[in-house]
């Protein structure tokens, strides 16, 4: 029920934030922004181990302060060490995954899976080590603009470590 809320309410913040203005509010009207029009990038090293793909969804603006992507990492892709100064949604999407918070053990995600990484608790997310695993990233946006604080890479053996 939470997943279908949370696509629900994603569904219409992707509509409203294509037009919002200079001013950072966004039109009294529903805009849409087309499929294909938000390029995709790669994870950056410095914040992730393999391949992971980055698609966007949204943006925040003046109405709703949190982001959305869509990513997706490889087999045994995964992202470093991190906090969220708001915290951050994980819907997941497809394959099969994992996530760790610092200091318990690992947890494995799958599908319709909403994982909830509150803020400021160190974490860590990604694929299983056989299979590719999207999720839906809703991330909090804090006052100054930050989103993420990342740390230290997610060792092999920390990975390994089920």
């Amino acid at each position: 029920m939470l997943f279908t809320r949370l696509l629900g309410g994603l569904t219409c913040a992707v509509v409203a934030h294509s037009a919002v203005g200079e001013s950072g509010s966004a039109p009294a009207t529903q805009q849409i922004t087309r499929a294909g029009t938000r390029p995709s990038a790669a994870g950056p090293e410095a914040n992730f181990t393999g391949r992971v793909r980055v698609d966007p969804v949204y943006a925040a603006n003046a109405d709703m302060n949190t982001s959305g992507a869509l990513v997706t990492f490889e087999p045994g892709a995964r992202s470093a060490w991190h906090t969220h100064p708001r915290g951050q949604y994980l819907a997941v999407t497809s394959g099969a995954g994992l996530t760790q918070e610092w200091g318990k053990p690992i947890q494995e995600i799958r599908p319709g899976d909403v994982v909830w990484c509150p803020p400021g608790i160190k974490h860590w997310h990604g694929a299983a080590p056989g299979t590719a695993m999207t999720h839906l990233a809703v991330t909090g946006i804090a006052p100054d603009g930050k989103a993420v604080e990342w740390m230290e890479k997610v060792s092999d053996e920390q990975y390994g470590a089920r």
